[in-house]
């Protein structure tokens, strides 16, 4: 699984999730549902630190991370 289907599946089943709740669904479907958030986050934010579908370029000897997509030029000031 890619890191966007990933995000959008556990987007899904939290908003599930909250429609259920406020639905007034029964208590043991959400306490269960409630208890496996936490797991399911912990496996998105693995799989999308983990996603290596796109390679990007090593820093080279003393240069700092940035944003990787964009030119420097292209930024601005933020100031």
């Amino acid at each position: 699984m890619n890191a966007k289907s990933t995000v959008g599946t556990v987007t899904l089943y939290l908003v599930t999730y909250l429609v259920l709740f406020f639905s007034g669904c029964s208590t043991p479907l959400l306490v269960c549902m409630f208890l496996a958030s936490p797991f399911l986050i912990i496996g998105m934010v693995y799989i999308v630190i983990k996603d290596d579908r796109y390679q990007y370029p090593e820093l080279k000897e003393g240069e700092e991370w940035s944003y990787r997509d964009k030119k420097k030029e292209t930024l601005g000031l933020f100031w």
